[in-house]
């Protein structure tokens, strides 16, 4: 073949490629419906909005992502992931008991958890110490925090996952996550969980206003 008729031949096999390549993952300008998190743009329409006042540090997202996997002790000890408590919209969070800032919004977060908490949402607190375990509980217990399931990593595996997504390298860090598993926003740092500005995020999220 000669060499020209070669080149076209190339060119025409790459652009074959290319436009394979766009048919299964869509392009930069649609966003592509095989995206994973395609559908939860809405919610994030819904919620950019209400991220204002007590929780307008919540970095929203403009395209939402998968959540990173992970895997951490449930309230019985067993092993459970993220991805297992799929169906409810979360809130998680990382937590410890040498946080200052964890402990003083831990009370907001338990609030939160007895009037949104259901079928369709949970906050899911996850403390991150690795020793000492008997202590993050018996906190619990000591300030009267009743409602919020108990969730720990004492393996060391959920925070750097955390970090690695979020690039928040401090505590509390704070995820919002869809009933399909994909992050809606972030917030680095404390938050007035239970005020109105707050519940009406969460209520945003669950398509309620």
């Amino acid at each position: 073949m000669p060499v020209r008729a070669a080149g076209l031949a190339a060119g025409a096999v790459l652009v074959a490629a290319v436009g394979a390549g766009l048919a299964v993952y869509g392009t930069g300008q649609t966003g592509g419906n095989s995206a994973p998190c395609a559908a939860a743009s809405e919610a994030v329409a819904r919620i950019a909005p209400k991220a204002r006042g007590a929780v307008a540090a919540l970095q929203v997202l403009e395209t939402p992502r998968p959540a990173p996997a992970l895997a951490f002790k449930g309230p019985d000890g067993a092993d459970t992931t993220l991805a297992s408590l799929d169906g409810r919209l979360r809130l998680v969070n990382l937590w410890a008991t040498w946080c200052a800032p964890c402990k003083a919004e831990m009370p907001a977060l338990d609030r939160l958890e007895a009037e949104f908490g259901g079928p369709d949402f949970a906050v899911v607190t996850i403390n991150v110490e690795t020793r000492a375990l008997d202590k993050p509980p018996q906190w619990l217990r000591d300030n009267g925090i009743a409602h919020l399931a108990y969730y720990a990593d004492p393996g060391g595996r959920v925070l750097p996952a955390i970090q690695k997504d979020t690039g928040s390298q401090g505590l509390p860090t704070t995820m919002l996550v869809d009933a399909k598993g994909c992050t809606l926003g972030v917030m680095k740092g404390p938050a007035d969980w239970s005020g109105p500005d707050a519940k009406h995020l969460i209520a945003a999220a669950l398509g309620r206003n």
